[in-house]
């Protein structure tokens, strides 16, 4: 039975990567704005709800210092005592303060306090403005094709994009994800080989309005050029594609941090000698494109 191949990138866009045993994990903390955002939402909450309470519960604790300090805990119920902090008579009660030195103690709770609210609110206002649910509609076929076109032998795939409001300046990359070996003896581990599926003509540009097949042609120039058909579905290789551009409605970028605006084939995702099957049709005034057949293949003389 044939190994099962590890994905370097899920079929959903995701990188199957994680960082293990990193040592200087103060970098982390250097740049805590992002580090917070990249946080799952339930940590983000968390920290959120952490952040307003520890900030009360520390200028709770000083006005109680103050009171304690100055002795109107000990004269609770002593209507001749002149207290510092009216109507204290405890912890909970600390954040009611009538002293002089309440203004500055208040300013400075309100300074640190708006800095909290900005940094929180702009963690969560980051958080909730990206563009990972806007690549959610965005699909790749679940299979790659080799066949001919043009009387060319190309690798293709096909891409859609499921809302009316487009991707701006949208382009496409593909990588083939490989290990391999060097002239020395060096072994590298999933060498990365770009795929030329057109920067040098500008197709991989897009005008992705209705479903593009997008197209690497079997060249001199190509890792599968001296590849055949037998030797292909016997390799252990991963194609990566990635679709980044701008959200036309928000302005916001997609690219290979969102889920589902990357996607990958492997070896035996490669069908050799398939065509994808035409989903646009001319209705009256219109095209309509029909989305259930966007996987679909038919096997073409190859």
């Amino acid at each position: 039975a044939a190994r099962k191949r590890q994905r370097y990138v899920e079929k959903d866009g995701k990188c199957n990567v994680q960082h293990g045993n990193v040592r200087e994990t103060y970098r982390y903390l250097t740049d805590i704005f992002t580090t917070l955002v990249d946080l799952k939402w339930r940590f983000s909450l968390l920290i959120f709800i952490l952040a307003y309470a520890l900030t009360w519960l520390f200028f709770g604790l000083i006005w109680w210092v103050i009171a304690y300090s100055r002795g109107d805990l000990e004269h609770l119920g002593d209507h001749t005592w002149t207290p510092c902090v009216n109507n204290l008579n405890g912890f909970v009660s600390a954040f009611l303060f009538s002293i002089p030195e309440g203004i500055v103690l208040l300013l400075l709770q309100a300074i640190l306090g708006s800095m909290v609210n900005a940094f929180m609110v702009g963690c969560m206002f980051v958080k909730i403005s990206q563009p990972n649910k806007r690549a959610e509609t965005l699909v790749f076929s679940s299979h790659a094709v080799v066949s001919l076109r043009d009387d060319r032998l190309c690798l293709m795939f096909r891409v859609g994009d499921l809302r009316d409001s487009h991707i701006v300046e949208a382009s496409i990359r593909a990588k083939l994800i490989q290990s391999k070996q060097t002239q020395e003896g060096e072994f590298i581990p999933l060498d990365q080989t770009d795929l030329s599926v057109g920067f040098e003509t500008g197709d991989d540009r897009l005008f992705l309005v209705s479903p593009l097949i997008i197209s690497h042609e079997i060249d001199e120039r190509s890792p599968f050029w001296d590849v055949s058909r037998g030797q292909l579905e016997r390799d252990d290789f991963e194609i990566v594609v990635i679709l980044e551009g701008m959200v036309e409605a928000t302005g916001n970028g997609v690219g290979v941090g969102a889920p589902r605006s990357a996607s990958s084939y492997l070896a035996d995702e490669v069908l050799w000698g398939h065509r994808f099957t035409p989903l646009l049709s001319l209705e009256e005034g219109f095209y309509e494109v029909d989305y259930g057949g966007f996987h679909h293949t038919v096997p073409v003389q190859t």
